[in-house]
C-alpha cells in the first residue's frame, strides 16, 4: 500500500511530486523519495522517515526536472533506510515499485552471475537491473519493459524513468492498483486517483496486467499479452477523491479488489522477506504460553477460528475462540499463563473491549489484532498486531478479514518455530508460501465474471447453505455471513461433517449449496458430502481448485476453479470467490451494498 506518483510535465515537478506523496501519507510509510530527468540524466533525492525529511533534502539540493516519479515506501525487503528507499537505479533505469516480487532471489542470483552489483536489499532493484539488461541488448524502452514484466512473478505497480528519455514514464500493474491521469500538455501516473487528484480529475484505471507508456500529450495502454487497448476515462469529482471508489460501483467491490495489495502489506510487516523468517512484533514468548484465548465478534471471530486451526496444527498450542458478547457474561476459567488476543477492525467493538478488559483483570498478557492503531484496544493492550490494510469503508468486512487471517498465519508460523514444532527449513518454506498469497488472491479475484453468472441464480433463492471442512468450515460461516449482511438472503454455514446431523433436512432442489473444497486432506470427505447433497436434489456450487475438479463427483450445477494453493493460505485464496458471490447477489437484488440495513461499521454499544 505504498504511494506512487509519476509526472510527464510541462513545468517543474519536484514540488508537485512531494505534494502528491503527502496526499498518500494515510497509507503509512517509512521512507520517501523522488527522481527526475535533469539534462538527459536521472537524479534522485531520498530520505528515511517522513516526507518533511525528504523536503529538507530537496531544499538543500533542488531537483530541477519536468519529468519525474515519487514514492512513499513501506519496508518489505530490507530495512527502512536511505539505501533501500525508492526510487532505485540500475544503469539507465530508475523506478519505484509497490508489491513483492516472489522470484527476486533467483533473478538476483542470475544478474549477479552476469556481473551486476546491487546497492540495496530490495526486490525492486532487481527489476531496474532486468530492464537495464534488456536495454543493453538493443531493445527499445517499451520492449525492454515488456520483456522484464514477462519474467516477474508476484505483485507490482511500477513507474519507470529511462535515462535519455525525458518525455517518457512507463507504468505497469499486477495485483497492485495504478491509474493514469489526463492533463493538458501533461500526463500523470499514480497508485490511485488521490495521487493524481491535485492535477486532474480525469482518470483511467489500468486493468490487471496492463502496462502503459506516457508522454506529454498522450498515453498508450497494452494488456498483459502486449495488445494495445483502450480503457474508459472516468471523471472523479474533487469532493469525492479522498473517498473515491475508483473504477468500482461500491466501496465493497473496491475493497475486494484491494486485497492482493492489502495482504501484501500485512504480510510484509510480519515476515522478513530476505531470510524467509516470521518476524512478529512485540515480546510475546510463545514457548511459555499455556494457551491462547481469542475474543472477537462477527467476521473477526471467524478470522480467529481460522487462526485456531493453524496455530493448533502448526504450533501444538491450545487456542480457544469465543464470541466476545457471550464470553464477557459467563465466568470463563482463565489462567495468567495464557494470552488473550482481541480481534477487531476498529479496535472499539464494545463487547470485545469488555472481554479484553476482563482477561486483563485476571492477569493475562494481552494483544490485539487491529486496523485502527490509535483505538482504545490498541492503547490498552501489551502488544499491538496491526493488520495494515488501510481504511475499509464498506460495512461488510472484506480486506480486513483477509488481513486478519494473514496475521494469524504469520503468528502460527512464529509460534511453531518458537515452540520447536517446526525447524528453520520448514519456517522458510511456510513463509515463502505466505508470500505467494497476494498473487493467488489476485488470480482468484479474476474469477469475477464467472461468479457474476452464478449470482443471478443465487439471488432468486430464499435460503443458501455453505459447507466446508477444517479451515473451510470457518470460511463457510464467513460466506454465509457476507450473503446475509448485504443481500438479506437467509444463509447458514456449517462444518460439512455436521450435514447428516440436521442441516441435510433443508436440502431441496430450490436451495443452493455452496461447498468449499480445495484439494487438501479433507477433500475426500467434502466430496462425499457433495454426493449426499446432490442425491437429494441440492443445487451444488462447488468451489475447488484444478486438482479438485479432477476428483470431484459429477453433477454439480456449477464448478468454480480457484487457483491451487498450499493449505496454509487456502482460506485467503478461497475468500475472494465467496465475497464476490455475496457482492454480486446483492447487486442483482438492488441492495445497498456499502451500507446494508440495520448494520454499522463499528459496533460501539452492546
Amino acid at each position: 500500500m505504498c504511494g506512487i506518483i509519476g509526472i510527464v510535465g510541462n513545468k517543474p515537478v519536484a514540488e508537485r511530486l512531494i505534494e502528491s506523496l503527502k496526499r498518500l501519507e494515510y497509507r503509512g510509510y517509512d521512507s520517501a523519495g523522488i527522481a527526475g530527468v535533469v539534462g538527459g540524466k536521472v537524479e534522485r533525492r531520498r530520505a528515511k522517515g517522513k516526507i518533511k525529511a525528504l523536503e529538507a533534502v530537496v531544499a538543500e539540493d533542488p531537483l530541477v526536472a519536468q519529468t519525474g516519479i515519487g514514492h512513499t515506501r513501506w519496508a518489505t525487503h530490507g530495512a527502512p533506510n536511505v539505501q533501500n528507499a525508492h526510487p532505485h537505479t540500475a544503469g539507465r533505469v530508475t523506478l519505484v515499485h509497490n508489491g513483492i516480487i516472489e522470484n527476486f532471489a533467483e533473478l538476483k542470483a542470475e544478474l549477479a552471475a552476469a556481473g551486476r552489483t546491487f546497492s540495496s536489499d530490495t526486490d525492486t532493484e532487481v527489476i531496474a537491473h532486468l530492464i537495464d539488461a534488456e536495454l543493453a541488448t538493443g531493445l527499445a524502452p517499451l520492449d525492454a519493459f515488456k520483456a522484464t514484466l514477462d519474467r516477474l512473478t508476484g505483485a507490482y505497480a511500477l513507474a519507470v524513468l529511462i535515462e535519455g528519455e525525458a518525455n517518457l514514464v512507463l507504468g505497469a500493474r499486477r495485483g497492485s492498483p495504478l491509474v493514469v491521469g489526463e492533463g493538458q500538455g501533461e500526463m500523470f501516473l499514480g497508485s490511485d486517483a488521490l495521487a493524481v487528484g491535485p492535477f486532474t480529475n480525469r482518470v483511467v484505471y489500468l486493468d490487471e496486467g496492463d502496462y502503459v507508456a506516457l508522454d506529454h500529450d498522450s498515453y498508450r495502454i497494452f494488456d498483459a499479452s502486449g495488445v494495445a487497448v483502450t480503457r474508459p476515462v472516468r471523471v472523479v469529482p474533487t469532493s469525492a477523491v479522498m473517498l473515491e471508489k475508483g473504477n468500482y460501483r461500491h466501496f465493497m467491490e473496491k475493497e475486494i479488489h484491494d486485497q492482493p495489495e492489502g495482504c501484501q502489506r500485512t504480510i510484509s510487516a510480519y515476515v522478513d522477506t530476505l531470510t524467509s523468517r516470521a518476524s512478529v512484533p512485540g515480546d510475546i514468548d510463545f514457548s511459555k504460553l499455556d494457551r491462547i484465548q481469542i475474543v472477537a465478534c462477527g467476521t473477526s471471530f471467524i478470522a480467529g477460528m481460522v487462526g485456531k486451526y493453524l496455530i493448533e496444527q502448526l504450533a501444538d498450542l491450545p487456542v480457544d475462540v469465543e464470541i466476545a458478547s457471550e464470553f464477557r457474561y459467563r465466568t470463563p476459567a482463565l489462567r495468567s499463563g495464557s494470552l488473550v488476543v482481541a480481534m477487531s477492525q476498529s479496535g472499539e467493538t464494545a463487547d470485545t473491549l469488555a472481554a479484553l478488559r476482563y482477561c486483563k483483570a485476571k492477569g493475562m498478557k494481552s494483544a490485539v489484532v487491529v486496523n485502527a492503531q490509535e483505538s482504545t484496544m490498541a492503547r490498552e493492550v501489551d502488544v499491538v498486531w496491526p493488520i495494515h490494510c488501510g481504511p475499509e469503508i464498506g460495512v461488510a468486512s472484506t480486506k480486513a478479514f483477509t488481513a486478519q487471517v494473514s496475521v494469524m498465519i504469520a503468528l502460527a508460523i512464529a509460534a511453531a518455530k518458537a515452540r520447536g514444532t517446526i525447524d528453520a527449513a520448514e519456517e522458510q518454506r511456510l513463509v515463502k508460501v505466505l508470500l505467494e498469497a497476494p498473487r493467488l488472491i489476485a488470480e482468484a479475484i479474476g474469477l469475477e465474471d464467472a461468479i457474476k453468472e452464478i449470482a443471478a441464480d443465487v439471488a432468486k433463492a430464499r435460503d443458501v447453505l455453505y459447507l466446508g471442512r477444517g479451515p473451510m468450515s470457518a470460511l463457510a460461516l464467513e460466506g454465509a455471513l457476507k450473503l446475509k449482511e448485504i443481500s438479506y438472503i437467509h444463509a447458514e454455514g456449517y462444518a460439512a461433517g455436521e450435514l447428516k446431523h440436521g442441516p441435510i433436512a433443508l436440502v431441496d432442489d430450490q436451495t443452493p449449496i455452496v461447498i468449499l473444497a480445495p484439494h487438501d486432506s479433507y477433500f475426500e470427505k467434502s466430496a462425499s458430502n457433495m454426493s449426499e447433497v446432490m442425491a437429494r436434489g441440492g443445487q451444488v456450487i462447488f468451489i475447488t481448485d484444478t486438482e479438485g475438479v479432477k476428483h470431484a463427483p459429477a453433477g454439480a450445477k456449477v464448478v468454480v476453479t480457484a487457483p491451487a494453493s498450499d493449505p496454509l493460505v487456502s482460506t485467503l485464496v478461497m475468500s475472494a470467490p465467496i465475497q464476490l458471490l455475496a457482492y454480486h447477489v446483492a447487486v442483482v437484488k438492488g441492495a445497498d451494498v456499502d451500507q446494508p440495513r440495520n448494520l454499522a461499521k463499528s459496533v460501539t454499544v452492546e
